[in-house]
């Protein structure tokens, strides 16, 4: 992914962003992201992160654009802002557990039926 088209002032953070809660391997061994959104998402995730939940005001245009993407005006138009709704994506999305043993009780038929009499004569 390339992270050319947006300006060098945009998404300023001093320090990488690590999700220990969600990825306690590390991004890049979960097998959900590529190495090139692993890259953008931990250089640009803090100051994603901050911007997207309001405790950072937008500075650049890219980081106004990322604010209107986080509330659902417009479309991602550039690398950091599609590695960052598919990381939210992720992380917010519940995981699927799939089974073979269903979570229901078979129900029987048998309350319906007439009682049979086992009277043995």
């Amino acid at each position: 992914m390339n992270t050319n088209d947006i300006s060098k002032d945009s998404f300023k953070a001093n320090r990488k962003f690590y999700d220990d809660r969600n990825y306690p391997r590390g991004m890049s061994r979960s097998g959900d992201y590529t190495l090139g959104e692993v890259q953008i998402i931990e250089q640009y995730g803090v100051a994603l992160s901050e911007l997207a939940s309001g405790k950072r005001e937008p500075v650049t245009q890219d980081e106004e654009h990322f604010k209107q993407v986080c509330a659902g005006g417009a479309e991602p138009i550039n690398a950091v802002e599609k590695a960052w709704l598919k990381y939210q994506n992720k992380v917010l999305t519940p995981k699927q557990f799939h089974t073979l043993f269903g979570s229901s009780k078979v129900e029987s038929d048998t309350s319906d039926a007439e009682p049979v009499d086992l009277d043995i004569d």
